[in-house]
């Protein structure tokens, strides 16, 4: 039986201003959302205005693609997508 694991990288240059809009996506593709890991630049006193977030997501290329097309609607965000396919 063939296996994908896909992995969505998701690029948002304005974390603090559009936080809502993609966390409502995520909310909405929450039962497709296997792994989910946020990254940002934290030091000190500093807080990265950008950030990337890895998500591990499960369902068919529907699934996927409604949840890409959400993704890259939103202004200041980049979504790249790699699948690992094995059996």
């Amino acid at each position: 039986m063939k296996v994908d694991h896909v992995i969505l990288g998701v690029h948002i240059t304005d974390r603090l201003k559009k936080a809502g809009e993609v966390q409502k996506v995520f909310t909405e593709y929450g039962c497709n959302i296997k792994t989910r890991l946020g990254l940002h630049e934290v030091a000190g006193d500093y807080c990265a205005g950008e950030g990337v977030v890895l998500l591990e997501i499960i369902g068919g290329p529907e699934v996927r693609g409604g949840m890409v097309k959400s993704l890259g609607a939103i202004e200041g965000v980049e979504v790249k997508e790699m699948v690992f396919s094995h059996e």
